[in-house]
């Protein structure tokens, strides 16, 4: 789990929809994180992963919104969106395994050759039936 300095943080409180009933008008529980990610300190690869992970939660500013409000209480939401920004970083820095390449083996190319003889025999033995004249 990668550490997140509380200096690139910010955190604002909304007056946000969802479960809450009439106290949803009056109390500001929705939790808005801000987040700098350039003072994450985040290899390049790893920056652009985030980028493309976050999608249009990132500014062109670069910084990270992320806003929650599924719950009725500011240490719910906040915990929740906290809990979402460290998902996001932790798959950011996870490096994707690089693929091998491989080809087939010479026993295996013989294999489909002869299969496409043989089913191009068969077709050809379907053609018009000449009569013996």
């Amino acid at each position: 789990m990668a550490e997140i300095p509380e200096s690139a943080i910010s955190e604002k409180f909304l007056a946000g929809s969802g479960p809450g009933g009439q106290n949803v008008n009056k109390v500001a529980t929705a939790c808005q994180l801000r987040v700098d990610v350039f003072a994450l300190g985040l290899a390049p690869d790893a920056y652009r992963r985030l980028k493309a992970l976050a999608g249009s939660k990132m500014t062109s500013a670069g910084e990270l919104v992320i806003l929650a409000r599924s719950f009725r209480t500011q240490e719910a939401n906040r915990a929740d969106a906290r809990a979402r920004l460290n998902e996001l970083v932790d798959a950011a820095l996870v490096r994707p395994e690089r693929r091998i390449k491989t080809k087939p083996s010479k026993a295996a190319k013989a294999k489909r050759v002869d299969s496409k003889k043989a089913r191009s025999s068969i077709k050809a033995g379907r053609g018009r039936v000449r009569g013996i004249d």
